[in-house]
């Protein structure tokens, strides 16, 4: 029999790497092999794409519906009695208490259908305005300071290839070598035509030593060191002032906010010395074409937006974004970060990137729904908050795709609140932490036993197809929903607007994206199988020009940006403080980050043997200094104690980290928790919770 070759994408990373999927011998798993042919990676993959398939096996997932008995434990149940349970406990809740006191709470790594669908049980079956999702914590404050400044946020407005092209790269927080290897070979190709790479990190990473030059500022301080670069900039005359004149609006107001921080004082700030502040200038400014990419590390603060705006300004100033191979973007982390905040899962937003409280877009999407605009509910609490709010405003949640026990801030306070619900509904692919508390889970597809969409980094959206059939008991979230809807939707048979076939879902998110910023309206599922993906915004070329097909957008703003009057926006910020200093009592700086081998909450990764054996657990990575202060010794536990709580694991002993902070890796549960630490202080305008900087004490535990 001939064997079948399925050409799909990645589970894990915003790359979406491509990848081909053969069934394997017993039918139940795949193998994976390389795609040459999809441009992101070129057959590339790490080692969590590579033993992707294990976590398809019936020893590590769910296979049957789990709901807890009398006795408090989670038992298998049939389907029927699994979905009847939750829509007593959700029904329940809704007619005792309200709808608010119903929660959702979505995952970036859902597809677009899966995420669209979700948000629209919510507004639509649910009438709830609590809905958020785990991407608050990723990427939403590079998110707002991309909206107030382009007018658009889309986490690279131009394609991967361009960065091998560009002249400098100023690498911000993120640690590629290991959060997406394959895409450090675009940075190697950078320094390999010429180009230059600084990395600006607290830490020296993989990626960190593969810089021409490594600024290393203390944690929280981002703000102040991009502020002095602008300082620096303005001061040397570096700036391009015909395209401040012609493309910009807000300078004056910025430029005298950066001129407050000359390099003497940002070197106090940061830690950073003033003759590595010019050099960073020099590099930057000279090519002709140079961009600035973040990630978490100046994101996840309580300061975050305006930390990214600092950096955005100094891509305006020296005239970058809007032109070829140059420019400003974000790296985004999970699987569909990006078309997960795109299509309505988020508390703020309906789908195409529309806010939820511009009547014409509520109009849009009600008529699309077929419901009156004034039925949708305005904006939820965002993520942290919602979580904060739990057993006690909101009394019943249904947790699609995410593992806040692991990856929430103050993670045993939202542990804790978990536990004080009345009902708590989980579906998911493994018995994770949080579904662990459940009152019922259910089993869900996984990547290779569903076909949907996602969008990648760039903005490219993605076809995942079906290589395998699922487990028997094993059901999409698609077709959850509709059961659902089915059940708590009243009269009119409302899960005949949930249906459960992806590409019918789709079709239906590309009318309600039709003229909204994402605009997905002029692909679909031919489109993205023979062009291996399609950039949006793709508007659909209507009734008037049927020949033309509208060809994606890989590079955005070139001929003017997308606010009211065309011009990016200059925001002026200053440097401020993290939410919680070192003292006394507390006197030293946790960050928090991951490790090559393990994948945000670790819920799927944890299970793969080849994976644990390269990444057995979590550690403390610290400086020797203070590892003598402490009388700490390689390998041996240290407890490391904050505000919030305890978490214990073993040093690692570096010199690559500074003297005055500490990293752990965020991804497993337990006693070496890391966000059991972490502060949930969040920024005013994304809701983005500073899980990059908190106050620690740090004591040698002794046997």
């Amino acid at each position: 029999m001939r064997e079948t070759v399925t050409s799909t994408h990645c589970p894990y990373c915003a790359l979406q790497c491509g990848m081909n999927l053969t069934p394997a011998a017993d039918g139940r798993t795949v193998e994976v092999s390389e795609r040459v042919d999809f441009p992101v990676n070129r057959g590339a993959l790490c080692g969590k794409g590579r033993t992707a398939p294990a976590v398809l096996s019936s020893a590590v997932r769910l296979t049957s519906p789990l709901v807890r008995s009398a006795a408090g434990t989670l038992e298998p149940a049939s389907w029927e009695e699994a979905l009847d349970r939750i829509a007593e406990g959700i029904g329940g809740a809704r007619a005792e208490h309200g709808a608010d006191a119903v929660g959702v709470f979505g995952g970036g790594g859902l597809t677009n259908e899966k995420a669209y669908a979700l948000g629209k049980f919510a507004r639509v079956v649910l009438g709830t305005s609590q809905i958020d999702y785990n991407g608050r914590f990723c990427m939403s404050s590079a998110a707002a300071a991309g909206g107030r400044a382009f007018g658009l946020d889309r986490g690279l407005p131009f394609p991967l290839e361009d960065i091998p092209r560009t002249g400098c790269v100023i690498l911000v927080g993120s640690n590629p070598a290991e959060t997406m290897p394959p895409a450090l070979r675009y940075f190697t190709e950078l320094k390999e035509n010429g180009g230059t790479l600084i990395v600006v990190d607290p830490r020296r990473t993989r990626t960190a030593e593969q810089a021409d030059l490594h600024l290393a500022p203390r944690p929280g301080t981002d703000l102040a060191l991009a502020l002095g670069l602008l300082h620096l900039v303005v001061a040397e005359g570096r700036t391009d002032e015909e395209y401040i004149r012609e493309r910009t609006a807000g300078w004056e107001d910025t430029r005298a906010a950066a001129m407050a921080h000359w390099p003497e004082y940002v070197e106090r700030i940061t830690g950073v010395p003033v003759p590595q502040l010019r050099e960073a200038v020099r590099m930057f400014c000279e090519p002709e074409h140079a961009m600035v990419l973040t990630a978490r590390g100046p994101e996840q603060q309580s300061k975050g937006t305006d930390t990214v705006s600092a950096w955005i300004n100094l891509a305006l100033a020296t005239g970058r974004p809007g032109r070829p191979l140059s420019g400003y973007g974000c790296l985004t982390g999970q699987g569909n970060g990006q078309g997960g905040r795109e299509h309505g899962q988020k508390a703020d937003q309906l789908p195409g990137y529309r806010k939820l409280t511009d009547p014409a877009a509520r109009a849009h999407v009600a008529q699309v729904w077929d419901v009156d605009p004034d039925s949708l509910p305005g904006p939820g609490r965002s993520a942290y908050e919602l979580l904060d709010a739990l057993g006690t405003d909101i009394r019943a949640l249904l947790l699609m795709g995410s593992n806040p026990v692991v990856s929430a801030p103050r993670a045993a306070h939202v542990e804790e609140r978990i536990r004080s619900l009345d009902f708590l509904a989980v579906c998911d692919v493994v018995l994770s932490e949080t579904a662990e508390l459940a009152d019922v889970v259910l089993p869900v597809t996984q990547w290779a036993e569903e076909t949907g969409t996602t969008t990648n980094l760039e903005g490219r959206v993605l076809l995942r197809r079906r290589a395998i059939t699922p487990p028997t008991g094993v059901r999409s979230d698609l077709e959850v929903l509709h059961e659902l809807a089915a059940r708590l939707g009243g009269e009119g048979s409302p899960e005949k607007r949930f249906p459960a076939d992806p590409e019918e879902v789709f079709e239906e998110l590309r009318r309600a994206s039709e003229g909204g910023p994402a605009d997905y309206s002029g692909i679909t599922y031919r489109r993205l199988a023979e062009e291996n993906g399609v950039f949006w915004p793709c508007p659909s070329p209507g009734a008037a020009a049927e020949a033309t097909v509208h060809p994606g957008t890989p590079r955005l703003f070139l001929d003017r940006f997308a606010t009211e009057d065309g011009r990016a926006r200059f925001v002026p910020v200053s440097h401020r403080a993290v939410a919680e200093e070192p003292d006394e009592e507390y006197p030293v700086l946790l960050t928090t980050g991951r490790v090559v081998a393990q994948y945000q909450s670790g819920a799927q990764t944890r299970r793969v043997d080849e994976l644990n054996t390269a990444a057995p657990g979590p550690f403390v990575e610290l400086h020797p200094r203070l590892a003598r202060r402490i009388g700490a010794a390689e390998g041996e536990p240290v407890a490391v104690v904050s505000r919030r709580g305890r978490a214990v694991a073993p040093a690692r002993i570096t010199t690559s980290i500074r003297p005055d902070t500490v990293f752990m890796p965020f991804h497993w549960a337990g006693e070496g928790r890391a966000n059991t630490l972490t502060n949930p202080a969040l920024d005013p305008t994304s809701r983005m919770p500073e899980f990059k900087a908190c106050a620690v004490r740090l004591e040698a535990v002794r046997p």
